[in-house]
C-alpha cells in the first residue's frame, strides 16, 4: 500500500515536481514526423509534462518547439503564420524562430532593445524512427539521443500509432509491465487477432493462469520474467523489459514482431499511449501493416484526423456485453488496446493506491515504482540517473523454454541483448 505523498510523487509530472524533473533529463517522444510534413506547414499544438507547446518546421526544415503563447499578449501560435524561418503572431506580428527567439517586432523597429530580449521558452528536437523527440531539461545535461531499437531500425521494418488515454501515465504504464492480466483480458483476441494468433506461447498462456514473477535490475531498467509451465517439463518465460523512464517493450508470439508502448505524460490526469511493432530483421508483411493500420494488435482506431480513440468514455468503449458473456471477449471489449485502455481509464484521471491490495504478480509495479522514485531522488540530488545511456536502452524482450534450473537473466540474454538485425528470439 502506497501512501498519498508517495502516490503524488510519482504521479506529478509538472516542472519542479520529482517525477516532471526526472522525465526532463530523458528525449521524450512528442509528435509523429507526419504531423508536421514540410517546411512551413501549419504549427501544431503540444502538451507534454504540463506545458503547453507549440511545434512547427520552418523554411529550412528545422523543427521548433517552443512556448505556445506569443510573449506580447498571451495569442495562442497556433494561429502564427509558418513563413520565412519563423512563426510569426497573427495579432501584432510578432515574429520567432525556431529556439523561441523574437526576431521581427514591427512596433519597435529592428534595433530596438525589446526584441533583442524577448524570447520564448523553447527545446531542442530531433526526428529519429518516424518520431519527433525533444528534450525538456537543462542543456548541459542533454542526453545522446535515444538508443532504444525500434528507434533506429528502417521505416520497413516498423509501424508507430498513438492515440490520446485520458489517465495518468502511471496506471497506463503499470499495465504494459503487468504480463499477468493478458490470460484474463485478452484471452478470447489471443485467439483471433491475426498479430497473436496460431502460437505455441497462447497455449501456454492459456494453460497456466498462474504465473510466477522473477524481476532483475539492468543497467536501463528491469526485466520483468513472468514464467508458466511449458511441455516436457520446462518453463515458459516471457521476458518484458522496463526501460527508464516509460518504456516497455513486448515480449513476440511465434515469428509475428515485437511489440513496444512509450507512456509519455501530457499532464497529470492525461498520457500519450505509443505504440509501435516492429521486426529488427525483415521489413513488415503487407498483411502485418495492413491489420496494424486497421487497429489490431495493440493498435487501436482512431476518429479520422485524431488521436482520440473510436472507442471511448462517451460510447461506453462500445462494450458488448453478449460478448462478454459467451467469453469471444472476456470483457466485452473489442481490440487488445482498448481492452487495456477502458480498464486503465476506469480507475479515474489519478489511480488511488493507498485503496489497492497487492500481490506476487504485481513484483514489476512495486520495482519499477521504486526504481523511479529512487531515480527521481537521485536527479534531486545531483546524482547520476539511470537509463540515459543509448547503450543501455538496446534491450528487447523474449519468449523462451528454459530448463527449470536456469536463470533468465542469463539463459535469454542471446535474446535481450541481441546484436541488431538478428531475429527475436520466441515462442
Amino acid at each position: 500500500m502506497m501512501s498519498q505523498e508517495q502516490n503524488d510523487a510519482l504521479t506529478r509530472t509538472d516542472r519542479g515536481t520529482l517525477m516532471g524533473d526526472l522525465f526532463r533529463r530523458y528525449w521524450i517522444p512528442a509528435l509523429h514526423d507526419f504531423e508536421l510534413p514540410e517546411p512551413d506547414c501549419p504549427p501544431v499544438r503540444v502538451k507534454l509534462l504540463g506545458e503547453s507547446l507549440i511545434a512547427f518546421r520552418d523554411s529550412d526544415n528545422r523543427i521548433g518547439l517552443m512556448d505556445e503563447f506569443c510573449a506580447h499578449r498571451g495569442v495562442s501560435l497556433w494561429f502564427g503564420r509558418n513563413e520565412e524561418s519563423g512563426l510569426r503572431c497573427p495579432y501584432h506580428g510578432w515574429k520567432f524562430d525556431i529556439t523561441g527567439q523574437c526576431v521581427d517586432l514591427p512596433s519597435e523597429g529592428e534595433n530596438g532593445p525589446m526584441r533583442k530580449r524577448t524570447k520564448l521558452t523553447s527545446y531542442p528536437c530531433i526526428e529519429q524512427g518516424g518520431v519527433i523527440w525533444t528534450y525538456m531539461g537543462a542543456p548541459e545535461l542533454k542526453p545522446a539521443p535515444p538508443g532504444l531499437e525500434w528507434a533506429n531500425v528502417t521505416a520497413e521494418r516498423r509501424y508507430i500509432s498513438k492515440r490520446f488515454q485520458e489517465c495518468n501515465y502511471l496506471q497506463a504504464m503499470e499495465g504494459g509491465i503487468d504480463s499477468s492480466h493478458v490470460t484474463f483480458l485478452h484471452s478470447g483476441a489471443l485467439k483471433t487477432d491475426p498479430l497473436f494468433k496460431g502460437t505455441k506461447g497462447n497455449q501456454y498462456n492459456e494453460r497456466d493462469k498462474m504465473p510466477h514473477f522473477e524481476v532483475v535490475e539492468f543497467e536501463g531498467g528491469l526485466l520483468i520474467g513472468a514464467r508458466r509451465n511449458a511441455d516436457h517439463g520446462k518453463y515458459y518465460w516471457r521476458i518484458t523489459p522496463w526501460i527508464m523512464p516509460f518504456y516497455t517493450v513486448i515480449p513476440p508470439r511465434g515469428s509475428y514482431p515485437l511489440g513496444a508502448h512509450a507512456w509519455v505524460p501530457i499532464d497529470d490526469h492525461n498520457c500519450w499511449s505509443w505504440s509501435i511493432n516492429y521486426h529488427p530483421a525483415r521489413a513488415l508483411s503487407a498483411d502485418e501493416r495492413k491489420a496494424m493500420e486497421d487497429g489490431m494488435g495493440i493498435h487501436v482506431k482512431n476518429i479520422p484526423g485524431t488521436f482520440i480513440t473510436l472507442q471511448n468514455k462517451s460510447n461506453n468503449y462500445m462494450m458488448d456485453r453478449a460478448a462478454q458473456k459467451a467469453g469471444t471477449q472476456y470483457s466485452g471489449i473489442d481490440g487488445i488496446g482498448m481492452q487495456d485502455a477502458s480498464l486503465q481509464e476506469s480507475m479515474g484521471p489519478i489511480q488511488n493506491r493507498a485503496k489497492e491490495n497487492l500481490c506476487p504478480t504485481d513484483k514489476g509495479i512495486v520495482m519499477a515504482r521504486r526504481m523511479l522514485l529512487q531515480a527521481a531522488e537521485a536527479n534531486r540530488d545531483g546524482k547520476p540517473v539511470i537509463g540515459l545511456d543509448p547503450q543501455v536502452q538496446r534491450v528487447r524482450s523474449c519468449s523462451i523454454e528454459l530448463n527449470p534450473e536456469e536463470n533468465y537473466k542469463d539463459a535469454a540474454r542471446h535474446g535481450l541483448f541481441a546484436p541488431p538485425g538478428t531475429n527475436p528470439v520466441s515462442v
